[in-house]
């Protein structure tokens, strides 16, 4: 069986040899360094330490029996390369160099090009201001011949003891010794720039891979120059290059072809922290090799030194993946569960699966974990989310036995109380969870006029139960139990034929012109719970009686808006069912408009004069609607005379609805 010494500690090597293992070849990686060794997956075998120079490495070859050696250090390692190769020499077995790309630098014009670490001594020497070094500990020492380098160089290195040591050893400490572990975002190099008042800062070309693109961007940002060191010159193949010979070499064309070209993507839901992450997650996480997540789902996980990007958009995260290919293992981290309200859905919808494979590994949702802390089955729960969005709570605790819903904003929860109390539901028992999974966990119970002025922090979840649910159909409600004053009101009978003839959906945005006192409005709010109702009205009165209403019954999902139509539609959402009850004599301009905003609405148009039937049929000529009807509803209720019932007619209304 063939068997492969990679020589890594560079993405180059990690890519090259989880392909060799994936695809059943017997391989090795070795590294210089225990800290080096940290970036390779835990089922990888893997030698820590120096062979020894060239004869070392002979002797290890011959002893393990190594077919194939392949370089993939860093570019800058040249020594090591050279002793790889001589080691191969000795052997006498095949040896492979792989390269790294250097990065374009053509859109940066603030570059000093160095032709070694002594020249960008030199330059900085015949400079002035400070200087971050971005260079490594390798060739520190060199930099403490820059006269008064204690007052004029930023070192940063490596957070691991050794290198620590040695760079106090030197005489950087304190503000001159920046310790920490890469790669570095452009936003770190920057705020970095900043903090250290540095004029220069010098790197290697490290590529793109090695993160000079963010250093050199975080650079140009600042205004500074950049001292980059050339690259020493070494011959190499890339790893798209390597990959192929490799291929070739062990008859695998096929699988190099997919691995390139469909790394395995995960995305993760990471439950609630502390010990709700999942074993398979928590194995699929070890064996990324980029994780993508928002700051503190990255930090309530063992990421084991693995590159991070703090980031959760699906387009950003994408495109980052199409800018580095190296990376083929690389997971997204979604808070609770990813089927639940979750970031996942939208990313799901992003991923090209002609390019990624996608792995989905499910979390415990902040919906599963409340309930079972408060000891409650979930299963007949209504689930919502008014995180980051619009959500019609009270309408659906109205009619629900029990809710549950994320909240958004330190301000969520006492919100969700004060809506209850305001709209009639105080005798509802809520429970709201918050921070649940961390060491801040509280969940607090109570009626919501207790609950409403207690301080939540920012992440809540809450369940609401409803012992007595209005089980009513929306449609049809009496007269009577709406608030009366002047303005006009649309009867039971015609309101429910309306409504009937919108066709409303439960999300439909619907626009209420001429709305009175708002029953149509309300009667239309229950209907479309999970829309909204505009309610138009030019009469002070009349927008008051219809607030009264939208208390009364619990309808918060009605947005109250008072003015003339159509003037007072800007800035609106745009409608998917409008009701005319009153026009004001604007009918045409109102329609028109309508139709501007949306070609395919559903209109309702009440009439009760034939002058404004009139202008109605006006209207269908002249807009050319595919669908109308026209209806005239003629009613009669029974009254009490003596011992007889007598017929009482009402006006006769005409219903008329249209749609292109």
């Amino acid at each position: 069986m063939t068997k492969v010494l990679v020589f890594s500690g560079t993405s180059e090597g990690k890519t090259i040899s989880r392909w060799l293992k994936d695809n059943g070849i017997d391989v090795c990686v070795s590294v210089a360094t225990e800290y080096g060794g940290r970036d390779s997956d835990s089922d990888l075998n893997t030698h820590t330490g120096s062979y020894g120079g060239s004869e070392g490495i002979a002797k290890a070859i011959g002893e393990e029996g190594y077919d194939l050696v392949i370089d993939a250090t860093h570019p800058y390692a040249t020594s090591i390369s050279a002793h790889v190769r001589e080691g191969c020499e000795i052997a006498g077995v095949e040896h492979m160099r792989v390269s790294r790309e250097g990065s374009d630098l053509s859109g940066f014009g603030n570059i000093i090009h160095a032709d070694d670490t002594e020249d960008a001594v030199r330059i900085i020497a015949e400079s002035a201001g400070k200087v971050l070094v971005t260079t490594g500990m390798k060739e520190l020492e060199k930099f403490t011949k820059v006269p008064n380098y204690r007052g004029r160089i930023v070192a940063r290195v490596l957070s691991v003891k050794d290198s620590v040591l040695k760079a106090m050893d030197l005489g950087f400490d304190g503000e001159s010794l920046v310790c920490a572990r890469g790669p570095f975002s452009e936003e770190f190099n920057h705020a970095l720039i900043r903090q250290t008042g540095a004029t220069m800062l010098v790197t290697k070309d490290t590529g793109s891979e090695g993160g000079l693109d963010d250093k050199l961007r975080a650079a140009r940002k600042a205004g500074i120059k950049v001292i980059l060191i050339r690259r020493p010159d070494n011959d190499g193949i890339s790893v798209e290059e390597a990959l192929k010979v490799l291929a070739n070499r062990f008859g695998i064309a096929h699988e190099v072809r997919e691995v390139r070209r469909m790394p395995s993507l995960a995305i993760i839901g990471i439950g609630m922290g502390n010990g709700t992450l999942t074993q398979d997650a928590a194995e699929r996480i070890a064996s990324a090799d980029v994780l993508f997540g928002a700051e503190r789902m990255l930090v309530s996980v063992d990421v084991g030194g693995k590159h991070t990007v703090t980031e959760y958009r699906s387009d950003i995260v994408l495109d980052y993946l199409d800018e580095h290919p190296e990376y083929i293992r690389p997971a997204v981290l979604v808070s609770g569960d990813v089927g639940f309200y979750s970031g996942a859905k939208k990313l799901l919808e992003s991923i090209d699966r002609e390019r990624y494979r996608v792995e989905v590994y499910c979390g415990i949702s902040s919906m599963v974990y409340l309930a079972s802390r408060i000891g409650l089955p979930w299963q007949d729960l209504h689930l919502m989310s008014a995180h980051g969005k619009e959500a019609n709570i009270i309408g659906t605790v109205r009619v629900k036995r029990g809710v549950f819903t994320l909240l958004t904003g330190s301000n969520g929860a006492s919100r969700l109380c004060d809506e209850l109390v305001r709209f009639g539901l105080d005798d509802v028992n809520v429970i709201i969870g918050q921070d649940l999974g961390s060491d801040r966990e509280r969940i607090h119970r109570g009626r919501p006029s207790e609950l409403r002025n207690v301080q939540f922090s920012e992440l809540c979840a809450a369940i609401v139960l409803n012992d007595s649910p209005d089980p009513t159909n929306p449609i049809g409600m009496d007269d009577d139990e709406f608030v009366r004053g002047p303005a006009p009101m649309t009867k039971s009978e015609v309101r429910s034929i309306s409504v009937v003839k919108l066709k409303l959906r439960s999300d439909s945005i619907i626009y209420d012109i001429g709305a009175g006192t708002g029953s149509v409005s309300v009667e239309m709010a229950r209907v479309a719970n999970e829309g909204h109702v505009y309610a138009f009205e030019k009469e002070i009165q009349a927008t008051d009686l219809i607030e009264c209403n939208k208390r009364k019954f619990a309808t918060p999902n009605i947005t109250v808006i008072s003015g003339l139509a159509p003037a007072s539609f800007a800035g609106l959402p745009v409608p998917t069912h409008a009701f005319i009850g009153g026009s004001s004599g604007n009918l045409k301009e109102i329609v028109s408009r309508l139709l501007e905003m949306n070609p395919d609405i559903r209109i309702v148009i009440n009439a009760v004069t034939l002058e404004t039937i009139g202008e109605v049929t006006e209207v269908i000529r002249e807009f050319g609607f595919s669908e109308s009807e026209i209806l005239s509803i003629s009613i009669s209720k029974a009254r009490e005379l003596g011992r007889y019932h007598l017929m009482t007619a009402q006006n006769p209304i005409y219903v008329v609805t249209v749609q292109r």
